[in-house]
């Protein structure tokens, strides 16, 4: 093992301290593990060989010990662990390190369930990957009704659980539910469960309240101990039936989202599969030899590519200025009262808790537009998001006023109007009219120039971009477009807010389209004009299909509909003519008045099959279609990195991780680009330096 420990020479060591607690009732002495790194909650446990060994020699010591009547496992403050050293992963070079360090972990996990006395984990905090797995080794399980956060996350990742989860997991609360934990919940943008959750799905116990967790877990363990308290789980059932019509289920989910893209959920899988008749030696050999392809693979490494951009460069943008120079923002104000504006509202609302006031010409539609924000809120107090007092505080919060007069004490006003730069221009000279000298004015424009919005005003340095996804509430990415003469004060107020919203924040240069829908109309114009050489919708729409987008490009159409398509492809047509065409078809199927090529059951709509394909052309097949997609993003994100849209291709990737839901497995674009050598044709050379997200060659 000794080259293992070497690879991971900058491991942060999870030690497992001892000590000894008397148990109430008289149910004896429990030797306590405690996992502690040593850091605060700001670094959460982790598992490398060196963490692993740290354990295995604990348990030596508790197992050579004839006084105990229990063994319980717990983490320092707020964090129980999280699994795996994935830096270190990342390291491994040969087949048989990968193996090593499955069979490792399952060789000193397995102890917790395989002693002489029962054990217990403790879930005081965040219990993810092999901290996850190491509970579920446990013979029982309390969680604290505070736990954030609960998941098997590994397959977002391009893993499989590794160290028994696939195994033990299935064989406690059912296929159907463990795949949720292990497919679904990862591949829904890395859903997390909460404790309470977590109990709920019968991962744990019992569960108890954080301020005396430690406390009540310890007696309920003694009144298990004793037989006053009775443990009751769901029989295992090994029915072929139950398990064949779980993991269909589940098969099916992964077709939908990635079409075949990413090994990772189909050998998870073929394992959960397996933990129906296998026994715990031919179920954890199997998962390790799983994790030892998966870890030899791309997908990893694109993976924590993908990771360490949402965890690290998200959160320190690139030439974000001095956060000193924000300015506070304690009311704010959205021109428009249509989905959009609505949307953004509560959102503001939500996040900032200031009062925000929404204006439009018309009553009724203004009305609409409250009414719309009250009506979610009421959701989010169905579901739970939101108390009663909170969702009295949102609704008061949001109001409506048929003149912009009701700006004058905004710090931030934010226009979501109709997408046409005079509409834009004018009602920015309005509102700076009735605002203070020091509010903002930011627009949500996805692709008109910040900078020509400003032009005419008396203070164009505060204008700035802020191009929100649709649905707001989702989609964390937040472009923020710094015009030709937005300050540093703006930029500053501008990221800040965009922090408070929890959203993930880029600075792009104020250029056509700016980065996701400049990319994704290239995309969408290189598939729509394949359809209108004469290439079938069908052929033409999955031609991309091995990519595992999540979804395809008469999907995205219809989704952000074709008039919307329509007026960004002609923008760039305008920017970029030689490289940007506008489709006839997509023209003429938005003068009918379609909302897209797919009927309703998500055929092909038959007139809108006679738009597209009735010049009766022979177009390319669907390998060409591919080719020509791929090595259109390859130039555009070359040219975006010329022209200094963004500070590097890491801003690229971020915002179509973050924006557009390029999926993680991938690394997003460029790494992507760069694996296929489609970057090094194009362009004649890389986006990132040999070895960043792949395994180095």
């Amino acid at each position: 093992m000794s080259d293992i420990t070497e690879i991971f020479d900058d491991e942060v060591v999870t030690g497992a301290l001892v000590r000894d607690v008397r148990l109430p009732g008289g149910a004896g002495t429990m030797a306590l593990i405690t996992l502690d790194n040593g850091f605060d909650h700001t670094k959460p446990n982790t598992f490398g060989p060196r963490g692993l060994r740290e354990l295995d020699k604990a348990l030596d010591a508790i197992e050579a010990r004839d006084d105990l009547a229990a063994v319980g496992v717990t983490g320092k403050p707020f964090i129980f662990a999280v699994g795996a050293d994935l830096k270190g992963a990342a390291l491994v070079r040969t087949r048989g390190q990968a193996e090593d360090l499955g069979r490792l972990g399952h060789d000193v996990f397995r102890r917790l369930g395989e002693l002489d006395v029962p054990s217990f984990a403790f879930v005081n905090g965040a219990a993810m990957g092999g901290g996850l797995e190491i509970a579920l080794h446990c013979t029982y399980r309390t969680i604290s009704s505070g736990v954030p956060a609960v998941a098997l996350p590994e397959c977002f990742l391009g893993l499989v659980p590794g160290w028994g989860g696939t195994q033990l997991l299935p064989r406690l609360i059912g296929p159907a539910a463990a795949l949720k934990l292990i497919i679904e919940n990862p591949l829904s943008q890395n859903r997390m469960l909460k404790g309470a959750e977590a109990f709920r799905t019968g991962v744990a116990d019992a569960m108890f309240e954080p301020a005396d967790f430690l406390e009540e877990s310890l007696r309920w363990a003694g009144r298990v101990l004793t037989g006053e308290a009775v443990v009751t789980r769901p029989p295992f059932t090994a029915d072929a039936a139950a398990w064949e019509s779980a993991v269909a289920a589940a098969r099916g989910l992964v077709d939908l989202k990635l079409r075949g893209a990413s090994p990772a959920p189909y050998r998870a899988l073929e394992l959960v599969e397996l933990a129906r008749t296998a026994g715990r030696d031919e179920g954890f050999e199997a998962e390790t030899q799983a994790l030892a392809d998966l870890l030899m693979g791309d997908e990893l490494r694109a993976g924590l590519y993908s990771f360490d951009l949402v965890q690290r460069r998200a959160k320190r943008p690139a030439g974000a200025p001095d956060k000193a120079l924000a300015r506070k923002v304690t009311k704010v104000g959205v021109v428009g009262a249509g989905l959009m504006a609505s949307q953004l509202a509560l959102l503001f609302a939500r996040r900032l808790e200031v009062p925000v006031v929404l204006t439009d010409l018309d009553q009724a539609r203004l009305d609409k537009g409250v009414a719309y924000v009250h009506a979610e809120v009421d959701k989010l107090l169905a579901k739970g998001r939101v108390s009663g007092d909170q969702a009295n505080r949102l609704r008061s919060l949001v109001s409506g006023s048929l003149t912009k007069d009701a700006f004058a004490d905004a710090d931030l006003v934010i226009e979501a109007v109709f997408e046409d730069l005079k509409v834009k221009k004018q009602v920015f000279a309005e509102v700076e009219a009735v605002v203070g000298p020091e509010c903002v004015l930011a627009t949500n424009t996805s692709s008109l120039s910040v900078t020509a919005m400003a032009s005419g005003l008396r203070h164009p340095e505060r204008v700035v971009g802020f191009h929100f996804f649709n649905p707001v509430a989702v989609l964390p990415l937040l472009e923020i477009v710094r015009g030709e003469r937005t300050d540093d004060a703006t930029l500053a107020t501008a990221f800040a807010t965009g922090k408070a919203l929890k959203k993930s924040c880029v600075l792009v240069k104020d250029a056509p389209a700016f980065v996701v829908n400049r990319l994704l109309t290239r995309f969408m114009g290189e598939v729509i004009g394949a359809v209108d050489e004469g290439t079938p919708i069908e052929t033409a729409d999955r031609a991309l299909d091995g990519l595992g987008l999540p979804m395809s490009a008469f999907a995205l159409l219809q989704l952000v509909g074709p008039a919307v398509a329509l007026h960004v492809a002609e923008t760039l047509h305008e920017a970029f003519p030689d490289r940007y065409k506008v489709s006839a078809s997509l023209a003429t199927l938005v003068k009918a008045g379609k909302p897209g090529v797919f009927a309703p059951d998500f055929s092909i709509d038959p007139e809108a099959r006679e738009i597209f394909e009735g010049s009766g052309l022979t177009g390319p097949d669907a390998g060409e279609v591919r080719d020509r997609a791929l090595r259109a993003l390859a130039e555009e994100a070359r040219l975006m990195l010329d022209e200094g849209v963004v500070a590097a291709a890491e801003d690229i990737d971020l915002c179509m991780i973050l924006g557009a839901g390029w999926p993680f497995h991938t690394g997003g674009i460029t790494p992507y680009l760069d694996r296929t050598g489609v970057s090094t044709q194009v362009n004649g050379r890389r986006f990132l330096q040999p070895g960043v997200a792949s395994v180095p060659a």
